[in-house]
């Protein structure tokens, strides 16, 4: 299970304005009701850094700021809280901080303490604390920092050193940064700007805290083999650049806070304002066929280890498949399926899954779809596609990606171009492999469909029902007729029979077209 635990940052600071530097970093953690506890011996710089961290916060680089040794509490007013700069030294007895008014000056303060060791246990709960070291052989202005997150501080310095980290390795540490629109995911995006126009793109992808359980003592996430971390991110990446195709180049980035410093695509897409573009799309296609007649490994270096692709296996393919009967069939009417439903809902995707899951298994990138392509127009071939959020790529069904992008969620792909590409892929396939079967694809491509828009139905509902988005309620028409578009294959019979039976108010009165 994923957990933070006193996280160190490390810094050396050869003269007074690193330290200074580090005290503008540290301003950027910390806010009212925080703690800061200052330690170091005697002359280590402890009120020098201090200083420098007031100074910054009241926006007055000329306040005195003195050490508080002898008033042991000195009181600042920045604009958005006071701070409270204390010195324990000549505190004996915990009990003496009540005498001074310590609650009442604390309350909604910024507070920094030197020997807060004094203190007893009444500060050693949440807090960051900075350490200084001297060490003569280096000068006299020399100091080495550790700063150590404990309690709730813990996450917020361990984002801090990712950020710091990635940004100072990529040369990017003067950048702006803009926050930047996500999706529905985890992950969050900065655009980075140089003052010479140069962009990047900063993507903060912590680790993932373990869910609730929810089968067989494992969370979903698990299940469904979802990132953990930015690691499958990064080797993914890697393997796409190594197979020549346009992922996005890693300036740097930091396995363990969730950091990376990327390669800027610009905001060109595939679509239009009428919709998909046909050139665009046909490349990407073309990228997806190519792709999926290569043999592709399915352990990938990373960091002096390996990354093991995982399969995308029944449990995980089962998984996203009951989000429909658990999440979308109460979002419809309000009940659940009735267990004897949805256990014959569950055998007949077991049985439809397992011989195509049995077969050859490809990369299946699985959010291969219109937000997350790019289109990279002064580069030639299948390298105009640019690519985006990978990180949960799986080994599965070639069939798989391949729907995603032309049954996709937030775009209608008119039925003739989704038949004109799918033979366009099938065409590069039967080039590159005489063996490939259409009429076996075209079944798979169907199976895929459904098990995606099943999927989408019940992630959409799940959005709006527990997380508070329901915007994402206006694609649920398209997702429909996805579904039942794909429910007419004849392999699927007897779950198209299933979905007459059980849930026939799914596709009441609706029109064949979609909503837009």
């Amino acid at each position: 299970m994923n957990s933070v635990i006193a996280p160190v940052w490390r810094a050396e600071l050869p003269n007074e304005a690193a330290t200074q530097g580090l005290a503008r970093e540290v301003a950027a953690l910390v806010g009212a009701d925080d703690l800061v506890t200052l330690s170091g011996e005697l002359g280590a710089g402890k009120t020098t850094f201090a200083r420098a961290l007031i100074r910054f916060l009241t926006g007055d680089p000329e306040l005195e700021a003195p050490s508080p040794t002898f008033t042991l509490m000195q009181i600042y007013d920045s604009t958005a809280f006071p701070i409270v700069h204390a010195d324990l030294y000549r505190v004996k007895d915990p009990s003496e901080l009540a005498e001074l008014g310590w609650d009442e000056a604390a309350e909604g303060a910024l507070v920094l303490v030197e020997w807060a060791e004094r203190a007893g246990s009444a500060l050693t709960g949440d807090r960051l604390d900075v350490r200084l070291f001297t060490d003569t052989r280096r000068g006299p202005d020399y100091r080495r920092a550790e700063i150590t997150g404990h309690g709730a501080m813990a996450q917020r310095l361990l984002s801090k050193r990712g950020a710091h980290s990635v940004l100072e390795r990529s040369g990017w540490t003067e950048a702006e940064r803009q926050h930047m629109q996500g999706d529905a995911s985890s992950r969050v995006y900065e655009l980075l700007t140089k003052p010479s126009g140069e962009k990047a793109i900063l993507m903060i992808s912590p680790p993932r805290p373990d869910g609730p359980p929810v089968r067989g003592g494992r969370p979903y996430s698990a299940i469904a083999h979802l990132a953990e971390n930015i690691r499958p991110f990064v080797a993914v990446d890697a393997a796409l650049r190594a197979e020549n195709l346009s992922a996005p180049e890693i300036y740097a980035a930091d396995l363990e806070t969730g950091f990376a410093v990327l390669e800027y695509f610009g905001t060109e897409g595939v679509v239009g304002p009428d919709g998909p573009i046909a050139e665009r799309y046909a490349q990407a296609v073309a990228l997806l066929a190519q792709l999926h007649a290569r043999e592709l490994p399915g352990e990938l270096p990373i960091d002096g280890g390996t990354y093991k692709i995982p399969p995308y296996d029944l449990d995980a393919m089962m998984i996203e498949a009951d989000l429909l009967p658990e999440w979308f069939a109460p979002h419809l009417g309000g009940r659940l399926i009735a267990s004897g439903a949805r256990a014959q809902y569950e055998n007949i995707w077991r049985s439809l899954l397992t011989p195509l899951l049995a077969e050859r298994t490809s990369w299946t990138l699985r959010d291969f779809h219109s937000p997350n392509v790019l289109w990279l127009a002064e580069r030639e071939g299948v390298r105009r596609v640019g690519l985006l959020d990978f990180q949960d790529c799986v080994l599965g069904p070639a069939a798989y990606d391949v729907v995603s992008l032309l049954q996709d969620a937030r775009v209608d792909v008119p039925d003739d171009l989704e038949l004109k590409l799918l033979g366009h892929y099938a065409r590069a396939r039967k080039q590159a492999q005489p063996e490939f079967d259409m009429a076996s694809f075209a079944a798979a491509y169907a199976l895929m469909g459904a098990q995606r828009s099943s999927k989408i139905l019940g992630i959409f509902a799940r959005l709006d029902k527990r997380d508070g988005k329901p915007h994402y309620l206006a694609h649920i028409p398209r997702v429909k007729n996805y579904l039942r578009k794909n429910l007419g294959h004849p392999a699927l019979a007897d779950l198209k029979n299933w979905f007459d039976a059980a849930m026939p108010q799914i596709f009441a009165n609706e029109t064949q077209g979609a909503s837009s």
